[in-house]
C-alpha cells in the first residue's frame, strides 16, 4: 500500500505568529513532532508532501517558507494553495491519485481550518487518513482556546467515516505508517 505524509501550512509566519497574529499553540512541540514523523515516513518509504498557504506572509519571503526548523527532505514536493482545501487547485489531488496513495498521514496548521478540511476531503477522495493527534495546531479563536480546538478535532475526526474510507487519530510516537484502519472496519 502506498502512503504519504502530508504537512500542511507549517510556515514560519503561521507557526511563529507576527503581523498581529498569535503563534500556534505549543509550537516547539509541533515542530518536534513533525520532524519525528518525517523521519518515520522516510524509514517507511512514504512520500513526504508539503502544502503552503499563499495568504501567509502575502505568499513571499521567509514568513511564507516552511519553518526552518522543519527538516524538509531534498526533493519533497511543495504545493501552494489559495483555498482552505489543500487539494483545491494545487495539483495535490492529481499527485496522490497518480501515485496511488491509499493512506495519508496528516500534520500541520491550522486545526480548525486546513487540517479539518484535508482530513475530511481525503476520505471522500478514497484514502484512509491518520491524523497525528499531537502533530497539528492552531492559534485558537475568539470562542475556543487552541487546546480546546485541538482536543475537539482529535475527538470528532477519530472514526470520521465516509462510507469506504475514514480517519483515525493517533499520537506521533505511534507507528503511523502501519495503518490500523482495518481493525475498525
Amino acid at each position: 500500500m502506498k502512503q504519504a505524509l502530508l504537512i500542511i501550512d507549517a510556515q514560519y509566519a503561521l507557526i511563529e505568529g507576527g503581523a498581529g497574529e498569535r503563534p500556534v499553540y505549543q509550537k516547539e512541540n509541533l515542530i518536534q513532532q513533525i520532524n519525528l514523523v518525517i523521519s518515520k515516513a522516510q524509514a517507511a518509504g512514504a512520500d513526504i508532501l508539503f502544502v503552503r498557504d499563499t495568504d501567509v506572509a502575502e505568499g513571499q519571503g521567509a514568513g511564507f517558507d516552511i519553518h526552518p526548523q522543519i527538516q524538509i527532505p531534498e526533493g519533497a514536493p511543495i504545493f501552494n494553495k489559495q483555498a482552505t482545501n489543500a487539494f483545491h487547485g494545487t495539483g495535490l489531488l492529481a499527485y496522490v491519485k497518480q501515485a496511488e496513495i491509499a493512506h495519508l498521514v496528516i500534520m500541520g496548521c491550522e486545526t480548525q481550518h486546513c487540517i479539518d478540511t484535508a482530513v475530511r476531503y481525503a476520505t471522500v477522495q478514497g484514502m484512509d487518513v491518520t491524523l497525528a493527534a499531537d502533530g497539528h495546531s492552531t492559534a485558537g479563536s475568539d470562542v475556543l482556546s487552541a487546546e480546546q480546538i485541538i482536543q475537539h478535532h482529535n475527538q470528532i475526526l477519530h472514526g470520521h467515516y465516509n462510507v469506504d474510507h475514514f480517519s483515525i487519530v493517533r499520537q506521533a510516537a505511534e507507528d503511523l505508517f502501519h495503518p490500523i484502519h482495518d481493525t475498525y472496519r
